[in-house]
């Protein structure tokens, strides 16, 4: 059995999340996944709908998201992170699909987050090892 991913990645970092959507398409191909559709969107507080889209799909198997929360001047990133996480759980266990996080921060420098692009990978991973598991 083929599993079939769906990708959501955030435009905002993009020089980040390209990185980190290449990387994850990569590692879907090596675990023997296949990404059968990408949402690119706004930012990742704009998630959940496209979220909610793929995971309505009947030929989606599971969820990758895929974005970078950059420290700011303001507390902003802490609030995008809580609610994104907190969102992207509830879509999971709303439809009974594994839907990852693939998206470090909050809290982090731009630094921190190009030596974190790997997430991506590991994103793909545990979206493989829960649809294969459950």
């Amino acid at each position: 059995m083929t599993i079939s991913l769906g990708f959501v990645v955030a435009e905002f970092n993009r020089d980040l999340t390209y990185q980190m959507e290449l990387l994850g398409r990569e590692h879907a191909e090596f675990l023997g996944a296949t990404v059968k559709e990408t949402i690119l969107v706004p930012g990742v507080f704009d998630m959940p709908l496209a979220i909610k889209k793929l995971c309505q799909r009947d030929d989606i198997d599971a969820v990758v998201t895929i974005g970078s929360v950059i420290e700011g001047e303001t507390d902003h990133d802490q609030v995008v992170m809580q609610h994104a996480a907190r969102k992207i759980m509830d879509l999971s266990l709303e439809f009974n699909k594994p839907v990852t996080l693939g998206i470090p921060g909050p809290g982090m420098t731009r630094m921190a987050a190009h030596e974190r692009v790997d997430y991506a990978k590991r994103a793909v991973e545990a979206a493989v090892k829960l649809v294969r598991r459950l």
